[in-house]
């Protein structure tokens, strides 16, 4: 057999997994010890994201003709690629807490959605709070006001000294009387 039918398979391994996929993350690896790295690969895995070493001509030949192809430019030493299908933030997420932890160990660039993302742009993404804490957030900006306006009127209630309901009958009684 040929060395490019050997490769071949590989090279369509990559290319099926960036196909479709919302983003694509170069990492260097070196330095991580066996524990670290199968941590990290575990970590990844249960967030439903692709992680492989591949050799940098079989990415690069991948990428030919995709947008990945923008990662070209950074396929030099060793790299490993973290590919998520689902949702675009969640391996930058896992991957800048590694890098913070890690020295050795820093993210390249990427492809999030098309568009190219340096170092600095995926570590900025990796900042921002997930679709649930940021759904938190408006719920409890909208409650907050109301429940204010409530205790509010609670107080004005309790501080004329007759209870809620009683104050009631007697706004209807003082229209009457006029």
């Amino acid at each position: 057999m040929a060395k490019v039918e050997l490769k071949q398979p590989i090279v369509q391994e990559i290319a099926d997994a960036v196909s479709g996929a919302q983003a694509a993350v170069l990492v260097q690896y070196l330095g991580l010890t066996v524990e670290q790295d199968t941590a990290l690969r575990k970590e990844l895995r249960e967030a439903g994201v692709n992680y492989k070493v591949y050799k940098n001509t079989m990415m690069h030949r991948a990428f030919e003709g995709t947008d990945f192809a923008q990662l070209d430019k950074h396929l030099d030493g060793p790299n490993a690629l973290a590919v998520s299908k689902e949702d675009p933030i969640v391996a930058e997420r896992i991957l800048a807490k590694y890098a913070k932890q890690f020295k050795c160990f820093n993210m390249v660039a990427g492809v999030v959605e098309g568009a190219y993302a340096d170092e600095a742009k995926l570590t900025e993404m990796a900042n921002i709070p997930s679709r649930e804490a940021l759904l938190g957030r408006l719920f409890g900006s909208m409650q907050s006001p109301i429940a204010n306006f409530a205790r509010v009127v609670k107080q004005i209630a309790e501080k004329d000294g007759a209870p809620a309901e009683a104050a009631a009958p007697a706004a209807e009684e003082a229209p009457a009387a006029e």
